[in-house]
């Protein structure tokens, strides 16, 4: 009973997802058994320099760093801040141009979007592993910080 009651409740839980339209999508094939999956990230975070244009006339993008962080405490009484640095990357046409207008180093915003992962060669000819959130939504928090 516990099995069934848990696998109820979390397929009420994608149900509501679904209906509140989070990216998720249904494909429709009778020779196949389908699932939905969820690919949602949310940061909020620092900006760690000002956005950048990149790509052609054609498929134009708007990227920038996000810098996140979280604080541990050692057994010792030590304190550790753990920075994670976050490339998002901003293909919708009016959020993209309202990001690169008013988005400045420093600023506080909070993003949701979807985790996508590609392949960057580099200069020398190495070919990495890259990942970037797609943003769906950024929402500016305030401006850069004060200094003391």
């Amino acid at each position: 009973m516990f099995c069934k009651t848990r696998i109820s409740s979390f397929t009420n839980q994608l149900l509501k997802l679904q209906n509140n339209n989070l990216h998720t999508t249904t494909i429709r094939n009778d020779s196949q058994k389908t699932e939905k999956t969820i690919n949602q990230v949310t940061l909020l975070g620092r900006v760690g320099a000002d956005p950048q244009k990149r790509g052609s006339e054609e498929h134009p993008v708007v990227n920038f760093p996000l810098a996140t962080h979280f604080s541990y405490k050692y057994e010792s009484g030590d304190i550790l801040q753990r920075t994670d640095w976050h490339r998002i990357s901003i293909f919708k046409p009016a959020l993209r141009d309202t990001v690169y207008k008013y988005l400045k180093k420093g600023q506080r915003v909070y993003v949701t979007g979807k985790l996508s992962y590609g392949e960057v060669k580099l200069d020398d000819g190495q070919v990495r592993t890259a990942s970037t959130v797609v943003a769906d939504d950024v929402i500016f928090f305030q401006g850069q910080p004060s200094e003391n």
